[in-house]
């Protein structure tokens, strides 16, 4: 069987796979809310090990959850990692790509780590990308896992997230790359703002309303700064409930990230996301009312596909194993 380990090693959460190649399909998985900065702060704590070594074990574990899920041997099976594992906080730090480059998986920078008696999985460690004015760690593997269209001269990807990105492809060229803040800035303002009170969490797995939609409208028309004070000016003045200003807020900032398309140069968009927040990316896309051809992309089919194709192009090296492991 040809198999690989897939993982996703986030800021906040960690997500490991076990991937059938052939088939692109996941034999077993699991997630742990671990993410690159929890277990840097814990390896902090001690420092008795190095830090590769005590994120490995930290994998180690994870595999052997695997192994009982899957009931087979994962022993040299190899690894693909995908995120912040490569960032100054992760197990091992990796210079940025530059761009721009053509959009595919063997374009991005990769580490190959080899196999050790303690940790016996030969590792590529994929490294960010980076322009001139701004960077990505993990987004850039989920778009080399998406179709990208010949049909269009530029395209813009947009990967919803805590920290947004809107990438820019012209020609199969990745070009430019623009950080929204928006779930990180929803966050502090739903819960740590003077705004706190006048929300209640909602969460939100319902389709997008007609509240979310005015926040959406409503970011458009004015500055973001008077708009959002407008959620407290709601509750005093008994406009809407809690539950609706969590629509209404959500609305005001996707929309205050997305109204630069009214004006951009490009000729299709596509949202690289999952489940309600992808809802609500394609709602808020449709109400800014711009002409433009919208796509959709299923975030984890593109990092799945983009590790895969790793896997393909790798083989012959990730295989070439140490026989005495």
């Amino acid at each position: 069987m040809q198999t690989f380990l897939s993982c996703d090693w986030g800021t906040s959460s960690f997500r490991l796979r076990l991937i059938d190649a052939p088939t692109q399909s996941v034999i077993a998985e699991m997630h742990t809310q671990q993410g690159i900065s929890a277990i840097y702060d814990a390896w902090k704590t001690q420092q008795t090990i190095s830090r590769f070594l005590f994120y490995s074990n930290y994998i180690s574990a994870q595999i052997r959850e695997l192994e009982q899920q899957a009931n087979i041997s994962l022993h040299k099976v190899p690894l693909i990692i995908a995120g912040m594992a490569s960032s100054a906080i992760g197990m091992k730090e990796l210079p940025y790509k530059k761009i721009p480059f053509v959009v595919q998986p063997q374009n991005l920078l990769v580490d190959i780590i080899e196999a050790t008696a303690s940790f016996p999985h030969k590792t590529i460690l994929i490294s960010g990308v980076s322009s001139s004015t701004d960077v990505m760690r993990g987004e850039e593997t989920i778009l080399a896992g998406c179709a990208i269209n010949k049909s269009f001269n530029k395209q813009l990807f947009i990967l919803p997230g805590t920290h947004s990105k809107h990438v820019l492809v012209e020609n199969e060229m990745l070009a430019d790359i623009k950080t929204y803040m928006t779930g990180e800035l929803f966050q502090l303002l739903s819960t740590k703002s003077i705004l706190a009170g006048s929300v209640e969490k909602n969460n939100m797995e319902t389709e997008a309303n007609d509240i979310f939609i005015k926040g959406v409208r409503d970011a458009t028309a004015s500055s973001v700064l008077n708009n959002i004070f407008q959620v407290r000016i709601n509750t005093l003045f008994n406009a809407m409930g809690k539950n609706e200003n969590y629509y209404y807020l959500s609305g005001l900032l996707i929309g205050e990230e997305l109204k630069q398309l009214m004006e951009a140069d490009v000729e299709a968009v596509t949202i690289v996301s999952s489940g309600n927040l992808l809802r609500l990316y394609q709602a808020a896309v449709s109400a800014l009312d711009k002409k433009i051809t919208t796509f959709v992309a299923d975030a984890d089919t593109a990092l799945i596909n983009a590790q895969t194709m790793l896997f393909n192009h790798y083989k012959q090296i990730l295989y070439t194993c140490n026989q005495n492991l």
